[in-house]
């Protein structure tokens, strides 16, 4: 029974609406482009314009893929997590601890994962243990409630990572794979993946390696995705890229989320976030558009310059009235993947100044990509292979612009120190990075850890500018959650009047503001 009712300690509520809306791999085809090409085209849904000029989002209420779900959806799924616990804590009185310790541990993991993203959309990103208990963090739920109305305390950011670092580390030797689909589950490597990415966060890169080296094992290359497996439908590509057989996958979830029909809108992969990511070039695939391990699995809705996207967020329609035609889009989320983990260990070893070994993991990822075959023999045809010399010479390449505006580590957080020697290889890790996570909302977390600055056009007549310290990339806390009584974050509002920037921090008595069309 404590099995059956941890299935809903892993969040329904998909957060790659919020994240990809807020980050640059999207933007606003109403903006003109070089040319004074835009569109006129509305969102999918209003409360878009709000979290794309990254406001606070008043007009979403609880609508699926909102911050209110978000947010609902996670505490929902910690809620069963200490449920669980408490259960479990009911055997241990008993002296029958040993008959949970597999659920103990998933439950612990999933308590921390599901704090973790929280903190990471809803605070600002953790920096160091000093620094980060200057930034207000979320409440570290671990009690089940017994009464309607709780005070919860916001904490600190370091103090949120050092309560997930705990239930992390007392999960992790209680974890196996006794599952009936361990893919659906916390199991041993994807423990040791949200390990990885955690102390990536944290920037503990030694023990981004320890845990990363678990989950890999001697030959990463061997759990790599296999891009050349044919993919002649949209539901095909869907059904591949979630395989729970295959060795890449180490997590899966399953969402309830509208994500897979934002496309095709007002906002899209288009423009230089396309150039930067699907639709642009690479160290190893300069004379093609796109990566070709993408051919065929390209897709767009309506027209294709409003946009492209790589269905990896295939959405699953349950039916509730066939006739009617109506129900719920599904989204099963890769949450964890051994190309990322292995781009964590990538990075980490980057900032240790162990660059072969970076470019090493780099390298595994490129090679599996290749798919490029002979179409009369059917042969691989041999591609450029990816070495240090390739990555200096193409991310400082005169030619290359595109990635300096857009991949760039020029401006980031000075916490961040980042050598002359290491700044190619760390431009190639976040272009790979980009491009394993894209669609999943990881990009944003991304920019706000190094704080990458980033310029958005909106509409015709606003640019607003992402600076580093920039309080927006803490998202707003959902209104019912301020009126509540949660404080909510700091905000940078841009003055819609004119082009300066002021401060604004609304107080506890937040009033939701009315909604004014133009």
């Amino acid at each position: 029974q404590v099995s059956e009712l941890l299935t809903s300690a892993y969040s329904a509520a998909n957060n790659a609406t919020i994240c990809e809306l807020s980050s640059d791999n999207f933007v606003d085809n109403n903006a003109p482009d070089a040319q004074g090409v835009y569109y006129n085209l509305a969102p999918q849904d209003r409360w878009h314009n709000e979290i794309f000029a990254w406001k606070d989002i008043v007009t979403a209420g609880d609508n699926q893929d909102s911050p209110s779900f978000i947010w609902d959806g996670l505490y929902y799924a910690i809620a069963v997590a200490n449920n669980a616990l408490e259960i479990v804590k009911q055997f241990e009185d008993a002296g029958r601890g040993n008959e949970v310790s597999m659920q103990k541990g998933e439950a612990l993991l999933c308590r921390a994962y599901n704090h973790f993203v929280l903190v990471n959309i809803f605070s600002k990103a953790y920096r160091n243990d000093e620094l980060s208990k200057q930034d207000v963090g979320i409440p570290y739920v671990t009690e089940p409630e017994i009464t309607t109305f709780v005070d919860y305390d916001r904490t600190n950011v370091a103090e949120v990572y050092r309560q997930i670092e705990a239930d992390l580390l007392a999960g992790l030797p209680l974890i196996r794979d006794s599952y009936n689909v361990p893919k659906y589950h916390f199991n041993t490597r994807a423990a040791h993946a949200f390990a990885a990415r955690f102390y990536l966060f944290k920037r503990d890169y030694d023990k981004v390696i320890e845990h990363a080296n678990i989950v890999l094992g001697a030959s990463p290359e061997a759990m790599m995705r296999d891009w050349s497996v044919d993919t002649p439908t949209a539901l095909a590509v869907g059904q591949w890229y979630v395989d729970a057989t295959a060795s890449n996958n180490l997590l899966l979830i399953a969402t309830g989320s509208w994500f897979a029909r934002v496309f095709g809108a007002r906002y899209a992969c288009n423009g230089d976030a396309s150039k930067a990511t699907i639709y642009g070039i690479g160290p190893t695939w300069d004379e093609y558009n796109f990566h070709p391990c993408y051919d065929s699995r390209l897709f767009f809705r309506v027209e294709q310059e409003y946009g492209l996207y790589f269905l990896k967020n295939y959405e699953f329609f349950e039916y509730t009235d066939k006739i009617a035609g109506i129900g719920y889009g599904h989204i099963v989320r890769a949450e964890f993947t051994a190309e990322e983990t292995l781009l964590c260990r990538a990075e980490a070893y980057l900032f240790l100044n162990r660059i072969d070994l970076a470019v090493a993991d780099l390298k595994v990822m490129d090679d599996s990509r290749k798919v490029i075959k002979d179409q009369t023999t059917g042969e691989k045809i041999p591609e450029r292979n990816l070495t240090e010399a390739l990555i200096r010479s193409f991310y400082t390449g005169a030619s290359n612009g595109i990635f300096r505006n857009n991949i760039h580590t020029t401006e980031i957080s000075p916490d961040f120190v980042v050598t002359d020697a290491q700044k190619p290889i760390l431009d190639c890790v976040l272009h790979y990075r980009r491009l394993e996570t894209i669609f999943d909302g990881m990009r944003w977390f991304d920019v706000k850890r190094y704080g990458i600055e980033f310029t958005r056009k909106i509409g015709t007549g606003v640019v607003d500018v992402l600076k580093w310290d920039d309080p927006r990339r803490a998202l707003q806390l959902p209104p019912e959650v301020i009126v509540a009584g949660l404080n909510p974050n700091e905000r940078l509002r841009l003055d819609q009047n004119t082009t300066n920037l002021d401060v604004h921090k609304a107080n506890v008595s937040y009033i939701i503001p009315t909604v004014k069309e133009k």
